[in-house]
Parts: C-alpha cells; sequence; structure tokens
C-alpha cells in the first residue's frame, strides 16, 4: 500500500511523476500555485490547457509540465475564476486528480492545500479533506506509491501534520478498541 507524506516546500521543485496545480475550472494559469507554475513551468503548460478547454469545478485535467522536473501537471479545479473553493469542490477535484494519477499509471504524485489561497478555504478543513481523501484512494486499486502533500510554508505544514496526527491517533484508538471488544 502507498504511504501519504508531508513537506513543507516549494511545489514546482518537486521530482515526481506529477504535481496538482490547484486550478480554476477554465484551466487560466492565475495567481498563487497556478502562477509560480505558469513562471516556472513556462508557456507550454497553459498552451496544452488552452487546447484542452474549460472542465467542470471539481473535475481534473493534465496536462504536460513544461520545464518543472515533474512529468505532468494535474489540474484540479477547485472553483471557477474568481470564485471560492469549498469542501465539496476541494474534495471531488482532489478525488479526480488522484483518479487520474491511477489512470495514468503515476506512482508519485504532489500536492498543494488546494483551494486554501485565491479560493479562501479553511486551511484546516483543507487538511481534513485531503488527507481523508489521499487514505481513501490508498485503500483502493491504484499505482500511486506516494501521495504527497508539499505545503507552502512552516504554518501550513504545521496544519497538515496536526490534522495527520490526529487521524493516526484516532486509527490506533480504534485498534485498541477492536482488541477489547475480542477479550
Amino acid at each position: 500500500m502507498g504511504r501519504v507524506t508531508l513537506q513543507e516546500g516549494d511545489l514546482t521543485e518537486q521530482e515526481t511523476d506529477a504535481i496538482v496545480n490547484a486550478a480554476n475550472n477554465q484551466l487560466v494559469l492565475g495567481a498563487g500555485v497556478a502562477g509560480a507554475i505558469r513562471e516556472k513551468g513556462g508557456p507550454t503548460i497553459q498552451q496544452e490547457c488552452d487546447a484542452h478547454g474549460a472542465i467542470e469545478v471539481g473535475e481534473a485535467a493534465i496536462t504536460g509540465a513544461g520545464d518543472l522536473p515533474a512529468r505532468f501537471v494535474i489540474h484540479a479545479a477547485g472553483m471557477a475564476p474568481g470564485g471560492v473553493a469549498n469542501e465539496e469542490t476541494v474534495r471531488s477535484s482532489l478525488r479526480a486528480s488522484l483518479e487520474l494519477a491511477r489512470e495514468n499509471g503515476l506512482a508519485t504524485i504532489s500536492i498543494p492545500a488546494i483551494g486554501t489561497g485565491v479560493g479562501g478555504f479553511p486551511l484546516q478543513r483543507c487538511a481534513e479533506v485531503s488527507l481523508e481523501e489521499a487514505r481513501a484512494h490508498l485503500e483502493g486499486e491504484t499505482s500511486l506509491e506516494e501521495i504527497r502533500f508539499v505545503l507552502f510554508g512552516e504554518p501550513a505544514y504545521r496544519v497538515f501534520e496536526m490534522v495527520n496526527d490526529a487521524a493516526k491517533v484516532q486509527a490506533q484508538m480504534d485498534r485498541m478498541a477492536r482488541l477489547r471488544e475480542r477479550d
């Protein structure tokens, strides 16, 4: 079974099979994560997005990664341009991104805190939803060996770490309760 890892850092520097762009459904590389991908990855990523065309909010699309060290960019449409992200759109676009990774036989993927920048989605809820979706994906049939959350800045990393640790503690408590029930 694959693993979930957390890292503080720059998503555009990840040497994974794919990185996930916190995208809008028009696939226009604007500000935040998308802007960094556009600047560091070069114009071919936006050109591929333009050729692909718009997708529905909550869906995902895959393009090449241009000059980035990753092989692909998966664009998770967590909102419309100028809109806001919410739990449903973040959950759905992340799930669609993980499914695209599986369909393309990818082993490693790096994901930001989708929707928490210009989308305005609360960071802690993003961590809860994202980690839940990652674990659920890894429990099914997948090619992914590592789902890496790459968080920009220590505060974001610490929130994801806290949520991840709480889930681990809860899982251990559940295991202990099941053992007590058997005795």
